[in-house]
């Protein structure tokens, strides 16, 4: 396996991202959606990571910077093929230990509160994210669930 950084291009990374999309509107309404599109994730803020097993991407996720040290995980999302292989957790790894290259202290993400998301939060909280209060732009809503969690 080996992490690249960027290649938000790449067929197979757009095909996966689109998946992404599409399964959090259908899991939530689109006022609750707050997956970023193929520019914003190729703004400089934003540290989008793929893993490749080989040629087959295998996941992908990505830390925007809010500022200074804080940062925000998005675009969490592994392949149907390697699902329940531990990649969310090495992602989620890879990720953390990347944002504290940064200089990062603080991270915070914001996923949906219905049963199709119960595996993302059983992961955070298995890193040590906490439920904390809407950060950044996002507000209170019922279909999302806040968390966080010192570097």
């Amino acid at each position: 396996m080996q992490f690249v950084l960027g290649l938000i291009t790449h067929a197979n990374v757009v095909q996966l991202l689109q998946q992404h999309c599409d399964d959090m509107y259908a899991h939530s309404p689109a006022d609750s959606v707050h997956t970023l599109d193929l520019q914003s994730l190729s703004q400089p803020e934003i540290r989008f990571w793929t893993l490749w097993d080989g040629d087959h991407l295998a996941a992908c996720g990505a830390i925007k910077r809010l500022d200074k040290y804080h940062g925000e995980l998005k675009s969490m999302r592994t392949t149907h093929a390697y699902r329940q292989r531990g990649l969310g957790s090495l992602m989620l790894h890879h990720l953390i230990a990347d944002a504290a290259q940064l200089g990062i202290t603080r991270l915070s993400l914001e996923t949906g509160s219905v049963t199709f998301f119960t595996p993302a939060r059983a992961l955070y909280r298995k890193f040590g994210f906490e439920h904390c209060q809407p950060f950044s732009h996002y507000r209170d809503a019922p279909y999302s669930v806040y968390m966080s969690r010192a570097i």
